[in-house]
């Protein structure tokens, strides 16, 4: 945890326990009840902080999981079960827990607006079925007693908070481990975190699994609060609005969760007692609406990343690392006169690829390619601009199904598996342009690229291998070049078999991409990791590659010992068209 978060943490602890002393002993009961209103609504929002601030999915459904867990606790309250409120509370939350699931499924498979639909129709159901059957007690009148010592409005305040607090602090604990990493990854690239070994089915469901539990506890908090609850506090057009309220505040902060219970639970009853207009709340409204659309991100995500961004320049600064890259860069580069060649057991292959055929229709991407990437060895892949090489790499890990021929890595088929399931076995890869989540500090993305949490020494030296500045400077803040690099210290630090690197020089100067080269060539006797590199610049090439395979239109035109490729006409007339055109 860095400086920031302690001081966050303790800052809010802090105004929690200040809460709990001053609304119960200060405040009218009145406004008592409009603060568990705002802590109950801002448990709720925490939902849509798991759901839509971390993961980036379109659910307007919680309430209709609130509402699942208010009917749980009145059902177990209306028929005295043994256990007390706490336990019921905890019940209910469970309860939702698999229809959560289960909404979540259709989200393995559409969308943006066509999942807002699906997770909107569920809600218009839950409105239909709760204002056909009512909820339990009603007919009986029998209101939910809250426990003692919460049993008062004062008291239940505490305890909303404590629940609150609970959430928060299990939250940020979970956001600190893979899952959590992987949301946020999720959020920006799901085709980027299938390629680091995360299943995106399973971290999905299990998004919406935690979103439902947290929306259930909150609807079970509204019932004890009320006593008794009705279809028109679950609203669907309530999810609607704390859906909107989520997108411009953010409620995966803490802080965004409050404010997103103040303005939806408390924020009219100010307006009024301090004799101001209505529409003030909706110009407001208006404000934070266009910041996201100016920003591109909740108010409390643009704040906190400010906040970090001047601590890490700051760091940077003492520690005159801004200029170490530079200097680096700058330095003349020696490029070896001959490539050395590939270390590791002899005639092993660490990747086989034969025969592998891709077609669009008509159009034949790959045509029969065969490729060996042998064990302990930089190989190269080049070619003319639609040659074919990205569609190679997206089909040898799994990103184009329905290929045509045989892949093995290892020794062992890798036919039919998933693009995580094949990153789980030993073969990452890089993309063309990266997608990291800036929220991110390098030693966290490098925590999800290993899929396991790294220590700092091994960090560092992966770091400082590739040039990459410190490991707790954010992602926000580093360049695109850096950004590519820290893309292939988070596929070597995995341990793969085979590494796929396509174009990781894009975006870098002459003598970065030189040097890129001379440390690409050691990555398989330093890490035990073998290389497929994707380039077009031909000087670095010759730097890390000891063997060179060329695309062109699909087809394999040239393979072998580097220098010879290069020098082969076939390879000169496909790069520079000095190729003859038959005369029509």
């Amino acid at each position: 945890m860095n400086f920031i978060d302690r001081r966050a943490t303790l800052t809010a602890l802090g105004v929690a326990v200040a809460a709990c002393v001053v609304v119960p002993n200060v405040l009218s009961p009145y406004w008592i009840y409009l603060a568990i209103s705002a802590v109950v609504s801002a448990v709720i929002m925490q939902s849509y902080g798991v759901i839509v601030g971390r993961v980036g999915v379109m659910s307007l459904c919680q309430m209709s999981f609130a509402a699942i867990g208010a009917w749980v606790v009145l059902r177990l309250n209306l028929s005295d079960a043994p256990g007390g409120f706490l336990l019921w509370l905890l019940l209910g939350g469970l309860a939702a827990v698999p229809v959560g699931v289960a909404i979540g499924l259709p989200a393995l498979r559409i969308r943006g607006v066509n999942l807002a639909v699906v997770t909107f129709g569920f809600a218009v159901s839950t409105d239909i079925v709760l204002n056909a059957n009512q909820f339990p007690g009603t007919t009986e009148l029998k209101t939910l007693v809250r426990p003692e010592p919460f049993d008062d409005d004062g008291g239940y305040f505490i305890l909303a908070v404590v629940v609150f607090l609970l959430i928060a602090g299990g939250l940020a604990l979970l956001n600190r481990t893979r899952l959590g990493m992987s949301w946020l990854e999720l959020r920006h690239s799901e085709r980027a975190a299938a390629s680091h070994g995360i299943s995106v089915a399973r971290s999905k469901l299990a998004a919406f699994a935690i979103s439902a539990f947290i929306a259930g506890v909150g609807g079970g908090l509204m019932a004890g609060q009320l006593g008794l609850v009705v279809a028109g506090n679950f609203a669907m057009m309530q999810s609607l609005a704390l859906f909107a309220v989520a997108i411009l505040i953010g409620p995966h902060n803490p802080e965004g969760a409050v404010m997103g219970g103040v303005f939806g639970a408390v924020m009219a009853t100010i307006l009024e007692k301090l004799k101001l207009p209505q529409d003030l709340g909706g110009m407001l409204f208006g404000v934070f609406a266009i910041f996201a659309l100016r920003s591109g991100v909740s108010q409390t995500d643009f704040t906190r990343a400010r906040k970090r961004e001047r601590q890490a320049r700051k760091f940077l600064e003492s520690a005159d690392a801004g200029d170490r890259r530079e200097d680096a860069a700058s330095a003349p580069v020696e490029v070896p006169a001959a490539v050395p060649p590939p270390v590791g057991r002899a005639g092993t292959a660490a990747l086989a690829v034969r025969g592998l055929g891709v077609r669009y229709g008509e159009v034949v991407a790959l045509d029969a390619v065969d490729l060996t990437v042998p064990e302990g060895a930089v190989v190269g892949l080049i070619g003319p601009n639609g040659a074919g090489k990205s569609t190679f790499i997206a089909a040898v890990t799994g990103f184009v199904p329905g290929y045509e021929g045989a892949i093995e890595l290892d020794g062992r088929s890798i036919d039919g598996l998933s693009p995580s399931a094949r990153a789980q076995r030993g073969l990452r890869r890089t993309f063309q342009t990266t997608v990291i989540a800036p929220e991110l500090t390098q030693y966290e993305y490098l925590a999800i690229g290993a899929g396991r949490r790294l220590p700092k020494k091994e960090a560092d030296e992966l770091l400082e291998f590739f040039g990459c500045p410190p490991g707790d400077v954010p992602v926000s803040i580093v360049d695109v070049g850096t950004r590519r690099l820290l893309d292939v210290a988070a596929a070597v630090a995995a341990r793969p078999k085979v590494a796929l690197l396509d174009e990781p020089a894009a975006g870098q100067s002459a003598a970065e991409s030189l040097r890129l080269g001379r440390t690409l060539a050691q990555v398989p006797e330093r890490f035990g990791v073998s290389v497929l590199l994707v380039e077009h610049d031909m000087e670095l090439v010759r730097a890390a590659c000891a063997q060179v395979t060329v695309l062109d239109f699909g087809h394999v035109i040239a393979s072998g010992p580097t220098e010879e490729v290069l020098e082969d006409p076939a390879v000169m007339a496909a790069y520079l068209g000095t190729a003859e055109v038959p005369l029509s």
